[in-house]
């Protein structure tokens, strides 16, 4: 069976109409623009027109120089003002935390002061059992051998070609989180950041390149101390945590370090803000004389009839 087309041409010869996109590399000039530039080549413009746009082209490079002369003028006289800002805002910061360091120190004073006189008001039963649920839960200081994990940025690396940053090389809120919890998995008794005590409730978050230990700043190289028991480091270096800390810093260059630490002195975490209920307001109770014999006043609970003592109503 012969494949020749009925009309007798060859198909190697058939023209295809080009797509889209390649006839927009082969002719990415408009048509418009090409017809204009040859009409302008046959019939050049007057000499009166080209001796009237060179006064519009002066004019537009100099509105346009002009403006930029303004701009940067504004943007140099502006320059003072942010520069006094900024500095003020840094001094008020530093202010603040100086301010703040002073009342935590004062506070932990308070706070010995209060420890004695409870100590000496209990019996030593009951002071001994206080001060190791104070140790438990982070209100308290504590002392003992632990692990010190050492985490710190590497140094700057630029692409040659964008100039950014060449890879993850900061340590990142979530690398204390995953330290913090594999210590506590390792049987780590207190924690703590950078002197930040670690408690129940406590948080480590990020607010755009800081981190933040319980909505307090601190800055690299971060130290993670633990104290707990002497299994704790072999624990720690086999759990998936530093195994994955290890890898990132042979890829990325940032620093991780585990070491053992004797006689360490974690501090006391603030005090938590505590939250409690009030009672609600009972009602009045109602007038006599309703008419209605052997009638009550409702109670708190609204059944018509006084809740017993011991609660066991309903």
């Amino acid at each position: 069976m012969s494949s020749t087309p009925r009309d007798g041409r060859d198909p190697s010869a058939r023209v295809y109409a080009p797509d889209f996109l390649t006839d927009l590399f082969r002719n990415p000039l408009d048509p418009g623009y090409g017809d204009a530039a040859a009409r302008r080549r046959e019939v050049p413009p007057s000499r009166l027109r080209r001796l009237a746009a060179r006064p519009v082209t002066v004019v537009v490079v100099v509105a346009i120089g002009f403006l930029f002369s303004v701009a940067y003028r504004e943007t140099m006289a502006e320059e003072p003002g942010r520069a006094k800002a900024r500095a003020g805002l840094i001094a008020e910061i530093k202010q603040r935390e100086s301010e703040t360091d002073r009342l935590t120190a004062r506070a932990d004073q308070l706070r010995e002061e209060v420890s004695r006189q409870r100590d000496a008001a209990l019996s030593g039963s009951q002071a001994s059992r206080l001060r190791n649920l104070e140790a438990g839960t982070g209100l308290a200081r504590v002392r003992g051998d632990g692990v010190v994990v050492r985490l710190a940025d590497a140094a700057e690396d630029k692409d040659a070609v964008t100039g950014a940053d060449a890879g993850p090389s900061r340590v990142l809120y979530s690398d204390l989180q995953k330290v913090a919890n594999a210590l506590w998995a390792a049987g780590a008794e207190a924690v703590a950041v950078n002197g930040q005590r670690l408690t129940a409730t406590s948080t480590i978050r990020s607010a755009g390149e800081a981190i933040l230990v319980d909505y307090r700043p601190v800055t690299g190289p971060y130290e993670v101390a633990a104290i707990g028991p002497g299994s704790m480091r072999d624990r720690f270096d086999d759990s998936r945590a530093a195994s994955l800390m290890r890898e990132v810093a042979r890829s990325t260059g940032l620093s991780f370090g585990v070491k053992e630490a004797e006689d360490l002195t974690l501090p006391a975490a603030p005090q938590p803000r505590l939250r409690y209920a009030e009672p609600s307001v009972s009602p009045s109770p109602s007038p006599s004389g309703s008419g209605v014999a052997g009638s009550t006043s409702p109670g708190p609970t609204g059944s018509g009839t006084s809740p017993s003592p011991s609660g066991g109503g309903r």
